[in-house]
């Protein structure tokens, strides 16, 4: 059994998923922060579990190599 590409690049991906939407959360800080407290905890708690969605499909096509089931 040959090694596959789609699992260094899947890893690379999702490296690259973590960095961009994480500089994209850190970029909201700014206005975020002048939330109240409540709202920050909120807008962190999603945006902490939104960025795993992608990851199904992606996993998938690592092991299997199709988007979908």
């Amino acid at each position: 059994m040959t090694p596959s590409w789609r699992k260094p690049t899947g890893m690379l991906a999702i490296i690259a998923l973590i960095v961009v939407w994480a500089g994209l959360v850190a970029s909201l800080s700014g206005v975020v922060g002048r939330w109240h407290w409540l709202g920050q905890l909120g807008f962190y708690a999603v945006t902490g579990i939104i960025w795993i969605m992608p990851l199904k499909p992606l996993l998938r096509w690592m092991e299997t190599g199709k988007w979908r089931e």
